[in-house]
């Protein structure tokens, strides 16, 4: 006979896992590749924009999985706008895929950089 106790846990995985610099890291390829890109010309230009598309929707992936699976109700009453916050990175990442502006990629990490000071603050209490 197997006996299964209930796990509680403020998140789905242990505490320590969540961490928005897996988000920045996809962001900042995003913005490198971009950089690139600029004197790339023929097959070369074509697989930087497939290799920015897939990081710019690992970089969405990440904020998705830190906003559903860490943050929790607690953390809005100290941030009542993180759910934009969160809502608008996870766009301009989307917006990274659309365009190759170097500064759309800066705008979202500048976007991911604010989450990533309220994560810090979350961690500490």
């Amino acid at each position: 006979m197997i006996f299964i106790k209930p796990a509680y846990a403020h998140c789905d995985l242990p505490c320590g896992v969540y961490d928005p610099a897996q988000a920045r890291i996809e962001a900042q390829s995003v913005k490198m590749i971009l950089e690139k890109m600029q004197s790339m010309e023929g097959d070369d230009r074509i697989r930087a924009v497939v290799i920015k598309e897939q990081r710019s929707e690992l970089a969405k992936h990440h904020l998705m999985v830190l906003w559903a699976d860490y943050f929790k109700p607690e953390h809005l009453e100290n941030h009542p706008d993180l759910h934009d916050k969160f809502w608008k990175a996870i766009k301009q990442a989307g917006e990274c895929k659309h365009h190759s502006d170097v500064a759309a990629a800066d705008k979202l990490l500048e976007m991911i950089d604010e989450i990533a000071e309220i994560f810090a603050e979350t961690k500490k209490s």
